[in-house]
């Protein structure tokens, strides 16, 4: 891809260089090299890009004019991740049923929906158009899924939970398991409290791998549009998440 085409993808203003310059790949400041695009977006890596030998360097407006091709930016972070989609798309997943799956026939699963190998659809269950679930995803009774959903192996949305739209499960994800909720009885043994409330997730919500939401003893358990929740992040029962918000790796939310 040409320079001057990647500029105008991003709506980048392009300073030195050649608009012809070809562009191969996108890679960190440190390890790109000719042909490729890379970026500096925090102040302390600036000494780093009079040294780079990438091709060309996506900058911040206010960054100090050098001797390489630079495209400015109000967001270079934000830029460089759209670079990235450039020049990777992921796989494609066309609209169908594979032969393993097992889907209720009380399921309602929008047309151009993918279920992959071995995915199982439980009974009364909605799935939204445009969405995708890989091998061995279970959708258990009741659960309510918009579209655009994209699930990869092995992520579980539970009964009765909702699933907002443009929503991605990453690898493992538990969506409305039971709660950790007891309550000791008079011989001081441990009476299981029933985790009767779902779990919700809005509109852009990405759960990353191995992660789990569990359902709530009576509410819900909400996590709002936007938020992002990294790996092995636990999220207890009836537990709120605000809009765009971001939970790292084995952070946790009590109960």
């Amino acid at each position: 891809m040409k320079l001057s085409q990647i500029s105008e993808a991003l709506d980048l203003h392009l300073e030195n260089g050649f608009p012809d310059t070809e562009i191969t790949g996108v890679k960190g400041i440190e390890e790109a090299s000719a042909g490729d695009i890379t970026f500096v977006a925090n102040p302390k890596y600036g000494s780093a890009a009079k040294t780079t030998r990438a091709s060309a360097i996506i900058v911040s407006d206010d960054f100090p004019s050098m001797p390489l091709a630079m495209l400015r930016s109000k967001n270079p972070y934000l830029a460089f991740a759209r670079a990235i989609e450039l020049f990777y798309q992921p796989p494609k997943y066309a609209p169908g049923i594979h032969p393993t799956a097992v889907v209720s026939p009380t399921a309602k699963v929008a047309k151009r929906a993918h279920l992959g190998p071995y995915v199982v659809v439980g009974d009364n269950v909605t799935i939204g158009e445009d969405s995708v679930l890989l091998a061995h995803v279970v959708i258990y009774a009741g659960a309510t899924i918009g579209k655009n959903f994209f699930a990869h192996a092995h992520a579980v949305v539970r009964e009765h939970c909702r699933i907002g739209n443009n929503v991605i499960l990453q690898n493992g994800v538990v969506i409305g398991a039971d709660g950790f909720g007891f309550a000791k009885d008079d011989a001081g043994r441990w009476h299981k409290i029933v985790q009767s409330g779902p779990t919700v997730l809005g509109d852009d919500v990405e759960v990353q791998a191995n992660a789990c939401i569990d359902r709530a003893s009576v509410g819900e358990t909400r996590v709002a549009d936007g938020a992002k929740i990294d790996n092995l992040v636990q999220v207890g029962h009836g537990s709120k998440v605000g809009e765009n918000t971001l939970l790292c790796a084995q952070v946790g939310l009590a109960g």
